[in-house]
């Protein structure tokens, strides 16, 4: 249980990174929008910060997503994207 937590916090924050990263947003730009340093903000991304439900709302309203889009296991929305093409 404890190690489908810490996988899902860390799946959390890669989502949060590549969204980010695929806007062409910085950590600083994220970091000052939430008021916090972009080293906090690095922890965050990271996995190293437990991240609040709060900042999890604040996160995914700056980049644009819904927050149920942050927990989606990335290799199955991976799989799904490619299967949506194939199907087109």
């Amino acid at each position: 249980m404890i190690v489908d937590v810490a996988f899902k916090v860390k799946s959390i924050a890669g989502n949060i990174r590549r969204i980010r990263e695929g806007k062409g947003y910085t950590q600083e730009y994220l970091a000052m929008k939430l008021g916090i340093s972009q080293n906090a903000y690095s922890k965050i991304e990271l996995g190293y910060t437990k991240i609040t439900l709060e900042r999890l709302f604040q996160i995914a309203r700056i980049i644009e997503i819904e927050v149920v889009k942050l927990m989606d296991d990335p290799k199955s929305s991976i799989s799904a994207e490619h299967s949506h093409v194939a199907s087109m």
